[in-house]
């Protein structure tokens, strides 16, 4: 049994450990309403700019811009994986991970050759055990997305699909859902698949309308779908960092009900061993006095 001296270190180790678990806590809790404001202020702008890119990719049959444009059969995809700069959020980066390793084996047995970008520290220490051939990278994001930050990296991808290196490109990410709940996702980014760009009926009727295009529609198009692109990629981060901090906040506030119950229990033995003691002591003294007596 130990001693009552070591236990009462372990409780104050304990409670050391509990004040920066819940001071992280709140921290993550007040960022994750700012990144989840952020988000949400992001998504407008997403589907705006979504349904004037469906509305030009379809008034403009004559034209298809080669974000749009199906190739087979595929040989080399582009991945972007999309985690954190920091850890202990719980099993955030864990569960992307291991999607993305499974779709990775998938590839592999297909035969398809593989070109990455990670954003965040976490995805591209994993690319790297991996040895997974990384062509760009970008780290040290802070707790606001930068879509300037974010375009080189990105852009290698773009250009090596336009140039027709790679026949794919995927983005793999933390969708924010609730609080509690973060799911990873792989969805192709390249070519632009239909359901991407389909609109509603009520869409359709708002834009029965064409464009003037200045100076001409293929210039319009080729902008307007690089932009879009970049706008899916930005609202990826910003759904990861939503993620991340409630991911933070759950994980923080469970170590900190786990240190308050072990310091109960410590709390616990201490006393109990406390009370051992003095009762070995009294039966000492006692069977002293009986023996002098």
């Amino acid at each position: 049994m130990p001693s009552t001296k070591e236990i009462r270190s372990k409780i104050k180790s304990v409670q050391n450990t509990r004040k920066i678990t819940k001071a992280m806590e709140m921290v993550a809790a007040s960022k994750m309403r700012k990144a989840q404001e952020r988000m949400r202020q992001a998504r407008p702008y997403g589907d705006k700019i979504r349904n004037i890119t469906a509305h030009l990719a379809q008034a403009n049959p004559e034209y298809k811009h080669p974000f749009v444009l199906r190739r087979e059969p595929i040989r080399a995809v582009g991945l972007i994986l999309v985690s954190t700069d920091k850890g202990l959020c719980g099993a955030l980066n864990t569960n992307i991970q291991r999607a993305v390793l499974a779709q990775i084996k998938e590839w592999d047995a297909a035969g398809v050759k593989l070109q990455a970008t990670a954003i965040g520290n976490k995805g591209l220490a994993f690319l790297q055990r991996l040895n997974a051939p990384i062509v760009s990278h970008v780290v040290q994001l802070g707790d606001r997305p930068h879509l300037e930050k974010l375009i080189g990296p990105v852009k290698v991808q773009l250009d090596a699909y336009a140039e027709g290196r790679i026949d794919a490109v995927y983005l793999a990410y933390s969708r924010f859902i609730n609080t509690m709940k973060q799911e990873p996702v792989i969805e192709q980014l390249l070519p632009l698949s239909a359901d991407r760009l389909a609109q509603s009926e009520e869409e359709k009727r708002a834009y029965a309308w064409d464009y003037i295009y200045e100076p001409d529609a293929q210039r319009v198009i080729d902008e307007l779908m690089t932009r879009y692109v970049e706008a899916l990629i930005y609202q990826a981060v910003a759904e990861n960092m939503a993620s991340e901090q409630s991911a933070r906040m759950v994980a923080m506030k469970a170590a900190s009900d786990n240190a308050k119950k072990l310091i109960d229990e410590l709390q616990l033995l201490y006393n109990k061993t406390r009370q051992a003691n003095i009762t070995k002591e009294i039966s000492e003294i006692v069977g002293g006095a009986a023996a002098v007596s």
